[in-house]
């Protein structure tokens, strides 16, 4: 497809910090590339905004390669736009069109509060892994060969899926409880199915679900809104896994 240059207009939400009240104000760019990426041109509006001596919109950003996760944007009502399975650094302006209105705001949720315009404080999810996201391994003063444990191949895919997850939020964004259930789910899954996860495997689950529920993340709606957003595509099978680990170590 054949680059061209469109003009937008921008409808994003600005938020000094945490505790001021934000609104939405509007922008007008003109000349950007379909060939540009969404962050590409939020540079581009940012460097109009500074030429005009007027405060840049702040977003969070690192790799732009679809890998980090940090890339959070809620676009025009879609967790990282209306592109299925990327991440808002993956979704290029070809998909929209000259004379758009887009909106941009950061997403909702009591444990993401903003820091300031589009970005978000995610700590809660750190948090949540810190509580339990380890594995113990006696090496009993030597290395052990990494494929001294075999793991049947079934387990093994399921374990590499459920790692995909880059923990960017867009489940809880799209989620109307603001559920991490997916989250959570993903991240007991990646250690629950491979046996050197199986050691902390009881108290791993509960330490994490109780870490979810002290961070005021919400129950799960069963809509699978999360797995529809989720630009690594987690299924909702991370979620059973979960409740079952869960309900095995409750009664354990």
């Amino acid at each position: 497809m054949a680059s061209k240059n469109i003009n937008i207009t921008l409808k994003i939400w600005r938020q000094k910090n945490a505790k001021t009240k934000g609104n939405i104000e509007t922008y007008t760019l003109n000349d950007v590339s379909t060939d540009s990426s969404f962050l590409e041109m939020l540079d581009q509006l940012n460097e109009q905004l500074v030429s005009s001596q007027k405060e840049p919109v702040a977003f969070d950003h690192d790799c732009r390669e679809g890998i980090c996760g940090m890339c959070s944007l809620y676009i025009n009502g879609q967790a990282h736009g209306p592109a299925h399975k990327v991440t808002t650094c993956q979704l290029h302006m070809r998909s929209f069109k000259d004379g758009d209105t887009i909106y941009v705001e950061p997403w909702r949720s009591k444990a993401f509060p903003v820091i300031k315009d589009l970005v978000v404080d995610r700590s809660a999810f750190d948090r949540i892994q810190q509580a339990g996201g380890f594995v113990s391994v006696n090496t009993s003063g030597r290395t052990i060969d990494a494929n001294a444990t075999p793991v049947p191949k079934h387990d093994a895919d399921r374990a590499f899926e459920a790692a995909a997850c880059i923990g960017c939020g867009a489940c809880v964004a799209s989620c109307k409880n603001g559920s991490a259930m997916l989250f959570v789910g993903a991240k007991v899954s990646q250690y629950a199915l491979l046996p050197q996860g199986k050691v902390e495997a009881t108290q791993r689950v509960l330490n994490m679900v109780r870490q979810m529920d002290e961070e005021g993340f919400g129950n799960c709606t069963n809509t699978g809104a999360c797995e529809v957003e989720c630009p690594k595509g987690i299924s909702l099978e991370n979620i059973a896994r979960m409740n079952r680990e869960y309900l095995f170590a409750s009664i354990k």
